[in-house]
C-alpha cells in the first residue's frame, strides 16, 4: 500500500469533534483533516451548531462552546463546501479521497450526513478506512485489543488524542502510515 502519487488512492485522514452521539439529534462543532501522504495539507474548521441539543459529556471531551460558535462558527453549507474545495485542490485527479479515521464510524457517520444534507452528496462516496479494523487485520488482534490503551503498547511514542480535530487527525494520520508501513514490510518479506 503505497502513498505515493500513481497511487489511484488518497487517503484523507478526518476527525470530527461533535455535540452528542448522532448526526440526526446533535451538530458536527469541528472539522479536522490532513492528507496521509502529505500531513502538510491541512483542513480546520469550527461550525455554527444546527441545533441546541448537546450532551454534557461531548462538550466536555472537547470543550467547544455552543454560543461562540453560533456566533464565530462557520454555516455547515460553507464549511462543507470549503473542505470539498480543499480536497479537490490537494487531490490529484484520477485520485480517489479515502477517508481515514480512528474509529472511522462515528466520524464518518457526521461527515457523510452533513455532505448529504448541506451539499447533496458526498465527495467520499463510499469509501470510509477505519485505522482500527485496519490494526486488527494487520496484528490478528482481537477488536478490544484496537483500542488507543492496548495500541500504545505497540507505539508507546504515539499521543494520546487532545480532542482537537485537527491535531487528532494528524496524529492518526502518523499512526496509520506507520500501520502502512509496517503491511509493506510484510508484504515484501512473504512475497
Amino acid at each position: 500500500m503505497p502513498l505515493t502519487p500513481a497511487s489511484p488512492e488518497a487517503y484523507v485522514s478526518v476527525d470530527v469533534e461533535t455535540a452528542g452521539p448522532n448526526p440526526s439529534q446533535y451538530s458536527l462543532l469541528s472539522l479536522g483533516a490532513c492528507l496521509v501522504a502529505r500531513p502538510a495539507a491541512t483542513f480546520y474548521a469550527e461550525l455554527q451548531p444546527v441545533s441546541a441539543n448537546f450532551t454534557p459529556e461531548a462538550l466536555a471531551i472537547h470543550g467547544l462552546s455552543l454560543d461562540r460558535l453560533a456566533r464565530e462558527g462557520l454555516p455547515p453549507t460553507e464549511a462543507l463546501t470549503r473542505f470539498e474545495a480543499w480536497l479537490a485542490a490537494e487531490i490529484p485527479e484520477g485520485q480517489q479521497p479515502v477517508f481515514v479515521g480512528f474509529n472511522a464510524p462515528f466520524d464518518w457517520m457526521f461527515v457523510a450526513d452533513y455532505f448529504h444534507r448541506f451539499l447533496g452528496h458526498n465527495p467520499f462516496g463510499h469509501t470510509a478506512l477505519d485505522i482500527k479494523a485496519f490494526s486488527m487485520g494487520l496484528s490478528g488482534s482481537s477488536w478490544l485489543e484496537t483500542s488507543k490503551r492496548y495500541l500504545a503498547a505497540s507505539y508507546p511514542d504515539h499521543p494520546a488524542p487532545v480532542h482537537h480535530a485537527l491535531r487528532d487527525a494528524l496524529d492518526q494520520a502518523e499512526l496509520f502510515r506507520r500501520m502502512l508501513t509496517e503491511a509493506a514490510a510484510r508484504k515484501s518479506h512473504s512475497g
